[in-house]
């Protein structure tokens, strides 16, 4: 079953452009299948039906992450002629909503960069490159992945943009705010030699979880409750506060680094009140006169 599994995540790869972390998650989810009901390749439909318990305690989010990851598999074995049928059309689609994303407001921002900017006012290296990591966090709208793995290369010296990797290995522009390339050049200053990572660590890079700690830390010094903070959190900020600016969600979705605007779309149910007042203020029926 294994040779079956390496071949429909080595398609993914290949064909689908997925990333490392994805399909790790699909090997867990169709490794954990095959668990409770054997042999993916023999199994019938009464079989994938019966994982309906094994995942009653589980999230709607989680059970439809596992249930996509069997269909697609199946939908490659038919493809690919190692099964005659599919029995993944015997599980249910669920709908689920997708959960709206956590939003810090501009204040609890600013009282974070107060306090980063402190810090690194002491000339200490450690907070010099927490603020550059920080100002392009919310700044920019990095993944925390993104962030970590940037190369030194991907920072010119004479335009105002990272060469970022995304998910797939889809590479876009990314602008960097003059507040950014000022973090960034006082963080190359003292930055270590040698190493092609702009944040290297002795292994490589600093990890995600290495940076999200740093960023529930800086959380707590400035008086903000750690839960709500992560660097997921903070490129969310990005997106919300520049949906508030006016910024339209084509050029949102390019700067996210989304593939699909569904997914952009998440964030304009903070934007609510903005859309009403330009309705009520801009819409030719406002104020009670009709347009000509």
């Amino acid at each position: 079953m294994s040779t079956a599994i390496d071949s429909f995540l080595a398609m993914m790869a290949a064909e689908r452009g997925a990333a490392p972390n994805t399909l790790a998650a699909y090997r867990r989810d169709l490794e954990g299948s095959e668990d409770a009901v054997g042999d993916l390749l023999a199994a019938g439909r009464d079989d994938l039906l019966s994982l309906s318990g094994e995942w009653a305690s589980l999230a709607p989010s989680t059970v439809a992450r596992k249930i996509s990851a069997l269909r697609q598999f199946y939908g490659f074995c038919v493809d690919e002629g190692l099964r005659k049928d599919d029995p993944a059309t015997a599980l249910p689609r669920p709908q689920t909503r997708r959960p709206l994303p956590k939003v810090l407001s501009h204040d609890e921002v600013e009282r974070m960069f107060t306090q980063v900017e402190k810090e690194a006012g002491e000339g200490k290296p450690n907070a010099i490159r927490l603020l550059a990591l920080f100002e392009l966090l919310y700044g920019s709208g990095l993944r925390a992945s993104e962030l970590v793995s940037l190369h030194v290369s991907a920072v010119p010296r004479d335009a105002p943009f990272l060469t970022i990797t995304g998910k797939g290995g889809q590479q876009r522009m990314v602008p960097v705010s003059r507040r950014a390339q000022s973090a960034i050049a006082r963080w190359v200053e003292v930055r270590p030699d040698g190493s092609k990572h702009l944040f290297p660590s002795r292994t490589g890079h600093i990890s995600r979880i290495r940076l999200y700690q740093m960023v529930k830390e800086l959380a707590a010094r400035a008086d903000i409750d750690p839960a709500k903070v992560s660097p997921h959190v903070l490129r969310h900020a990005f997106a919300t506060h520049l949906l508030e600016g006016g910024a339209d969600l084509r050029v949102l979705q390019t700067l996210l680094g989304h593939a699909d605007i569904a997914t952009t779309q998440i964030y304009t149910h903070v934007d609510s009140a903005r859309l009403v007042a330009l309705v009520n203020e801009r819409h030719p029926l406002a104020g009670g006169q009709r347009g000509g």
